[in-house]
């Protein structure tokens, strides 16, 4: 192992699992009224591993980074999908029709 000093370059992520005393919304039913889960501190996640809940200055890391990495699929879907083939020659002006319109052939 090596030696280093200071924190690390990265963040190192944690696995994350859903609280299994408040399922995930980060509070539990009391009598009355809704209270704060006491198992997650009220987060709705724990560390896969272990099962115990994380300090909040890293869980606001680890939320963080899972929010970043779902952003950017959510773009990664929104691109749209260049088309190839021949299903291209329909949904692109070739311009070679009459008065510059679209010829497919048919």
């Amino acid at each position: 192992m090596k030696k280093s000093h200071g924190p690390a370059f990265r963040a190192a992520r944690i696995e994350l699992a859903k609280c299994s005393a408040c399922r995930g919304r980060a509070v539990t039913q009391g009598v009355f009224h809704e209270l704060p889960c006491d198992q997650c501190n009220a987060s709705g996640w724990v560390s896969a591993e272990t099962g115990q809940p994380l300090p909040l200055e890293a869980l606001v890391t680890q939320l963080s980074l899972r929010l970043r990495a779902a952003e950017q699929l959510i773009e990664q879907l929104k691109r749209p999908v260049p088309m190839n083939g021949p299903a291209a020659q329909y949904t692109q002006n070739n311009r070679r029709g009459a008065g510059g319109t679209n010829f497919t052939g048919d």
